[in-house]
Protein backbone atom coordinates (compact mmCIF):
# COMPACT_ATOMS: atom_id res chain seq x y z
CA UNK A 1 0.00 0.00 0.00
CA UNK A 2 2.69 2.41 0.78
CA UNK A 3 4.46 1.55 -1.86
CA UNK A 4 1.96 2.46 -4.27
CA UNK A 5 1.28 5.47 -2.82
CA UNK A 6 4.47 6.41 -2.88
CA UNK A 7 4.95 5.33 -6.53
CA UNK A 8 1.86 7.88 -7.32
CA UNK A 9 3.45 10.73 -5.94
CA UNK A 10 6.73 10.60 -7.43
CA UNK A 11 5.32 9.78 -10.74
CA UNK A 12 2.20 12.44 -10.34
CA UNK A 13 0.44 9.87 -12.67
CA UNK A 14 -3.54 9.89 -12.58
CA UNK A 15 -4.93 7.39 -9.73
CA UNK A 16 -6.34 4.93 -12.39
CA UNK A 17 -2.90 4.32 -13.91
CA UNK A 18 -1.33 2.73 -10.65
CA UNK A 19 0.60 -0.38 -11.89
CA UNK A 20 -1.51 -3.53 -10.68
CA UNK A 21 0.99 -4.46 -8.97
CA UNK A 22 0.11 -1.99 -6.25
CA UNK A 23 -3.45 -2.98 -5.98
CA UNK A 24 -6.34 -1.62 -6.98
CA UNK A 25 -6.18 1.85 -7.48
CA UNK A 26 -8.97 2.89 -5.89
CA UNK A 27 -7.93 0.92 -2.56
CA UNK A 28 -4.88 2.85 -2.77
CA UNK A 29 -6.46 6.43 -3.34
CA UNK A 30 -8.72 6.00 -0.20
CA UNK A 31 -6.10 4.70 2.22
CA UNK A 32 -4.10 7.40 0.65
CA UNK A 33 -7.07 9.88 1.45
CA UNK A 34 -7.74 8.61 4.97
CA UNK A 35 -4.25 8.95 6.18
CA UNK A 36 -4.06 12.41 5.00
CA UNK A 37 -7.53 13.24 6.76
CA UNK A 38 -6.63 11.38 10.05
CA UNK A 39 -2.94 12.90 10.14
CA UNK A 40 -1.31 9.56 10.05
CA UNK A 41 1.81 10.90 7.35
CA UNK A 42 2.04 13.90 9.74
CA UNK A 43 2.65 11.38 12.81
CA UNK A 44 4.64 8.85 10.73
CA UNK A 45 6.92 11.48 9.46
CA UNK A 46 7.02 13.26 13.30
CA UNK A 47 8.20 9.72 14.59
CA UNK A 48 10.66 9.02 11.98
CA UNK A 49 12.00 13.04 12.48
CA UNK A 50 12.15 12.54 16.32
CA UNK A 51 14.18 8.93 16.06
CA UNK A 52 16.39 10.18 13.90
CA UNK A 53 17.28 13.45 15.75
CA UNK A 54 17.67 11.19 18.74
CA UNK A 55 20.58 8.55 17.52
CA UNK A 56 22.08 12.09 15.99
CA UNK A 57 21.40 11.57 12.21
CA UNK A 58 20.19 14.94 11.37
CA UNK A 59 22.20 17.83 11.13
CA UNK A 60 20.08 20.56 11.49
CA UNK A 61 22.81 23.29 9.98
CA UNK A 62 21.87 21.83 7.14
CA UNK A 63 18.26 23.16 7.37
CA UNK A 64 16.79 25.99 5.34
CA UNK A 65 13.51 27.59 4.15
CA UNK A 66 12.88 28.38 0.67
CA UNK A 67 10.41 32.06 1.16
CA UNK A 68 10.37 31.49 -2.47
CA UNK A 69 8.27 28.77 -2.11
CA UNK A 70 6.16 29.99 0.39
CA UNK A 71 2.00 29.95 0.04
CA UNK A 72 0.97 33.49 -0.18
Amino acid sequence: MIDGILFRQHTGMPWRDLPTRFGKWQTVYERQRRWLADSTWDKAFATILANAHAEGRIDWSMMSVNSTSWPR
